[in-house]
């Protein structure tokens, strides 16, 4: 891996994700962690326990300051990520993150009880992204090549919000950037 891509996530993670993420009571970096430390336990490929860490960099890298959907702003930190990763990184890496929202959405309109397991700030950010797929969108939605691995990461995203949990360091799921860069 590249000391320049190292420093610059370093920067993104350490230096802005230290913030409280949503409603939960961990910040940023610890829920990439422990996306990351799922997916890895899960025995996901290298590039869908990147895109586990990676999949909120939108989060940190918009302009519209700490928390845009309690003030009702969608921040579509899913396109922005999956953007500023498909410049670093191949569509197994980016395309999950992009499509992250959509699986929750999916997931909502797919599975009955999947909207019960949401946390609070799950619950206001959906209404904000367009709340429960129609079933033309979940038909649509489960063509994409990525399908499975986004509904893969949404799982591991929506569990990732313990307080408690202890994972691995970031420089510990960085081992997989070289198998996954452009």
């Amino acid at each position: 891996m590249s000391d320049s891509l190292r420093q610059e996530l370093l920067e993104i993670f350490a230096g802005r994700a230290t913030r409280r993420y949503g409603l939960s009571e961990i910040n940023q970096l610890q829920h990439a962690l422990q996306s990351a430390a799922l997916a890895e336990a899960d025995g996901a490929p290298p590039a869908t326990v990147l895109a586990s860490l990676l999949h909120d960099v939108g989060h940190m890298i918009h302009q519209l300051g700490e928390d845009p959907a309690a003030r009702g702003v969608d921040d579509v930190h899913e396109e922005l990520g999956a953007r500023w990763l498909a410049d670093r990184f191949g569509p197994e890496v980016s395309e999950p993150v992009r499509l992250h929202v959509a699986a929750k959405r999916y997931l909502c309109a797919a599975e009955p009880d999947y909207f019960g397991k949401l946390s609070p700030d799950s619950v206001r950010s959906l209404a904000l992204q367009g709340g429960p797929m129609s079933a033309d969108e979940a038909e649509d939605f489960r063509r994409h090549p990525q399908f499975t691995e986004a509904v893969r990461l949404r799982r591991y995203d929506e569990a990732a919000k313990d307080p408690r949990a202890r994972t691995p360091d970031f420089d510990h799921f960085l081992r997989h950037v070289p198998a996954c860069r452009k």
